[in-house]
């Protein structure tokens, strides 16, 4: 795929990107050089490679998923200028 100045002009203003005339040849080599990279990583054959996250094999650490009541409920209403039972007390809004 080869990208031309009107497709870099194109790019730059989806991009909110000002460009003038003298960079539009600049930036259409640029994209080029880089589109040619990509389409060399295509070429490269994958099949049996597993995809990954790191370069260096490893799980993942995880833990139980316990549900608890996070024994903080005391903490959590402290402040509340009103609370009952663990619960906060607001004034009715609706009638």
């Amino acid at each position: 795929m080869s990208v031309d100045s009107a497709t870099v002009r194109r790019v730059a203003k989806l991009a909110r990107i000002a460009v003038n005339d003298e960079d539009v040849t600049a930036m259409e080599a640029e994209l080029n050089v880089i589109l040619g990279f990509v389409e060399q990583l295509s070429e490269v054959d994958v099949t049996g490679v597993e995809p990954m996250t790191s370069v260096i094999p490893m799980a993942m650490k995880k833990r139980e998923d316990q549900v608890t009541d996070g024994e903080k409920a005391e903490d959590v209403v402290a402040n509340a200028p009103a609370s009952e039972d663990h619960f906060f007390m607001v004034p009715k809004v609706v009638e």
